[in-house]
C-alpha cells in the first residue's frame, strides 16, 4: 500500500467533515490518519467562512445578534448539519437509558427523540448567544471567536481518534477514523491549537491572549468529558458521537470569549 500524500489526507479531511466539493481519493487507515490529524483545518476554513459572514452582516448594520446568527448558521451549512445530527442522535442514545446496543439503535434512527431537541435547542442558542457577546466587541473579535470555536471543536476529534478509544460498532466514519492517529501526533494537534488561539488574542491586548488559550483548552476538555462517557456507555465511538464532541468543544470554547 502507497503511503498517503498530504493531498489525500486534506482530501480525508474536507470531503468527510465539510460539504465543499472534495472528492476522497482513498479511504483506509493511513489516509483517515492523516486526514483526522488535518481536521482543524478543515475547522479553519469553515470558521473563516463562518467569520466572513458575521462581518459583512456587521459591515451591513446589523446588531450583535444577528451578525452571530449568520456566524453560526454557516458551519450548519458547510457540514449540512451533519455535526448537529450527530449532537442530538447522541443525545438521544445517552438519555434513552437503554443497553448499549439498543441506545446505539436509537442513535441510528431517522428522527429525533426529546432529548437531542432539548440539546440541539441550547447549544445552538447558547453559540448564538456567546458569538453575540463576543460580536459586541467588534467584527474583528467576533470573527477571531468564530474561526477559533471551529478549530477548537475540529481539534477534540482528532484527539478522539486516538488509541484507546474504539470504534462502538463496525462500519462508517467511526469505525474508519476510531484508533487511526497515534497518541503523540494528537497530543501535539491539541497543542498546537492551544498555543495559536492563544497567539489570536495577542493583537487585542490584555489578558485576551490568556482568555483565547484557556477557550480552546476547555472545549478541549469539555469534549474529553462528553467522549469518557460515551465509551463508557456506548463501549465506543461512533460518527454521531464525533458530531457531538465537534458541537460541544466549539460551543464550550465561545464561553469564555463571550466574557471579554
Amino acid at each position: 500500500m502507497t503511503r498517503p500524500s498530504p493531498l489525500d489526507a486534506l482530501r480525508f479531511s474536507f470531503g468527510t467533515l465539510t460539504v465543499l466539493p472534495v472528492r476522497v481519493t482513498r479511504w483506509d487507515r493511513a489516509a483517515a490518519r492523516g486526514g483526522m490529524l488535518a481536521a482543524p483545518l478543515a475547522g479553519a476554513v469553515v470558521g473563516l467562512a463562518a467569520a466572513v459572514a458575521g462581518g459583512v452582516l456587521t459591515a451591513l448594520g446589523a446588531a450583535p445578534l444577528l451578525a452571530a446568527a449568520g456566524a453560526v448558521a454557516v458551519p450548519a451549512a458547510l457540514t449540512r448539519g451533519l455535526h448537529l445530527d450527530g449532537l442530538a442522535d447522541t443525545a438521544d442514545g445517552l438519555g434513552s437509558g437503554k443497553p448499549a446496543p439498543e441506545a446505539l439503535r436509537i442513535m441510528k434512527q431517522s428522527d429525533i427523540g426529546p432529548f437531542g431537541v432539548v440539546v440541539l435547542v441550547l447549544v445552538l442558542l447558547g453559540q448564538a448567544a456567546a458569538l453575540s457577546g463576543a460580536y459586541g466587541h467588534g467584527w474583528v473579535y467576533g470573527g477571531v471567536a468564530a474561526v477559533l470555536a471551529a478549530v477548537a471543536g475540529r481539534a477534540a476529534m482528532t484527539l478522539a481518534c486516538r488509541p484507546g478509544v474504539p470504534a462502538a460498532r463496525p462500519g462508517g466514519l467511526g469505525a474508519a477514523v476510531a484508533e487511526a492517529v497515534p497518541l503523540r501526533a494528537a497530543l501535539f494537534v491539541a497543542a498546537a491549537c492551544v498555543l495559536l488561539s492563544g497567539a489570536a488574542g495577542l493583537p487585542f491586548g490584555g489578558i485576551t491572549a490568556l482568555r483565547t488559550a484557556v477557550a480552546a483548552l476547555l472545549g478541549l476538555l469539555a469534549a474529553e468529558c462528553l467522549l469518557r462517557r460515551c465509551v463508557r456507555r456506548f463501549s465506543g465511538v461512533t460518527g454521531d458521537v464525533f458530531g457531538a464532541l465537534c458541537e460541544v468543544g466549539a460551543t464550550s470554547a465561545l464561553l469564555p470569549l463571550a466574557l471579554r
